[in-house]
């Protein structure tokens, strides 16, 4: 891969590498997008789609997150924008998982969805998607319902896992296999103004301390609804925890919950 490295670094504008250098590398070497940006960043390159996101994140820290893979469970109203940043940050794997196609209701919200996407799945919608907005990133995509049966095969190798669903039980379940797995999940949850965001690592409770009370009970997504805007905010809170956990370093919200309120503005900070 040297041939190739050599090559990128004479192409480079000092640190930054141009997509147009990129395509032609792959094309020309006959490798992956993912394969040309692996090597752009390992040579200390940053290709310039990163490039506002120099001034917080090293070209090192940037492979880090290229290296890492993250399991959305759930393409619906959190996932999508979810899947969205992450692609755009640069995670150079996701697994994304739902059973459902596109409905007329998802429109006000799910950030995939169309009249032209009714009746499509919404795992190969986000699949598509980021195959638009971001070649170098991979997207696994699972049509089915997550389930402790086949939480085996979709979370295989998983950096971090990502909860994006709107049933409790289901939620716990993969809060219970994801330290399982000895991976950390970050859990968000929607209902009408109103938000959510934890994150839970291996060897804590934390799902379970916050569902205490309701461990049978569908989320209040059902009986608030949701307007276009809360999963947008939940979501990005989401990534930014990921990324935090993808470098190592920043302050998570492991043992915490935050509770966001729109309505009010008003941000509420819970111990665990």
């Amino acid at each position: 891969m040297k041939e190739v490295r050599d090559f990128l670094c004479k192409q480079a504008e000092g640190d930054l590498l141009p997509w147009r250098h990129q395509a032609f590398a792959a094309t020309h070497f006959g490798l992956s997008i993912g394969q040309v940006e692996r090597l752009a960043l390992e040579a200390g390159l940053l290709p310039s789609r990163y490039q506002r996101n120099r001034n917080m994140l090293t070209v090192a820290q940037q492979l880090r997150i290229f290296c890492g893979h993250v399991a959305v469970i759930g393409c619906g109203g959190l996932g999508g924008y979810v899947i969205e940043q992450l692609a755009r940050l640069g995670v150079g794997r996701i697994t994304a998982v739902d059973p459902d196609v596109f409905e007329e209701h998802n429109l006000n919200r799910q950030l995939y969805s169309s009249l032209a996407m009714l009746g499509q799945p919404k795992v190969e919608a986000a699949r598509k998607r980021v195959a638009e907005i971001n070649p170098a990133v991979t997207v696994i995509a699972h049509k089915c319902a997550y389930s402790k049966t086949n939480s085996g095969d979709i979370l295989q190798d998983v950096d971090v896992v990502v909860d994006a669903l709107d049933n409790i039980a289901v939620r716990l379940d993969l809060a219970d296999t994801s330290a399982e797995l000895n991976a950390p999940l970050v859990h968000g949850a929607i209902g009408g103004w109103y938000g959510q965001v934890s994150t839970q690592f291996p060897g804590e409770n934390t799902l379970r301390k916050i569902y205490s009370r309701a461990v049978n009970a569908k989320g209040v997504e059902s009986g608030l609804g949701n307007p276009s805007f809360t999963p947008a905010v939940i979501a990005s809170l989401e990534v930014a925890e990921v990324c935090k956990i993808l470098i190592g370093q920043g302050k998570t919200l492991n043992n915490r919950k935050i509770h966001i309120n729109l309505f009010d503005m008003e941000m509420i900070e819970l111990q665990y």
